[in-house]
């Protein structure tokens, strides 16, 4: 069972960076496709950054592009999320997903399985 668990949200100034991990257990994270979603108040969630098993990056939303990057470290099991240049339309709870490899790829409209808890993100002068 694929347990994910997401920390470094926290509040934060327009323009400013913050770092948010996934920390992957019960699966190698190079043998799972991964993406960031956020949900802001009274929005519907949406992906943010999906990534493959290698950890190269699939699509990224165009509101982000530019600004937000994903990386993944194999040798702690864990998917990042740098975010500069933040401002008030990216606060949020993040959530990092996951889903099984199809066929040996990471297919694009197949459902994420498992979910963190989610980390609020807050931007805000």
């Amino acid at each position: 069972q694929v347990q994910l668990v997401e920390s470094g949200g926290g509040s934060v100034q327009p323009k400013g960076s913050l770092k948010l991990s996934c920390g992957v257990s019960g699966a190698a994270i190079g043998t799972i496709c991964m993406a960031w979603f956020r949900q802001a108040p009274g929005k519907e969630r949406e992906r943010v950054i999906m990534t493959d098993n290698e950890g190269l990056t699939l699509h990224t939303r165009s509101s982000v592009k530019g600004r937000f990057t994903a990386s993944q470290d194999r040798a702690k099991n864990t998917l990042w999320l740098q975010m500069n240049s933040l401002n008030p339309e990216d606060t949020a709870i993040y959530y990092c997903a996951a889903k099984e490899m199809i066929g040996g790829w990471c297919i694009a409209d197949a459902q994420y399985t498992y979910w963190g808890p989610g980390t609020q993100v807050t931007v805000s002068s």
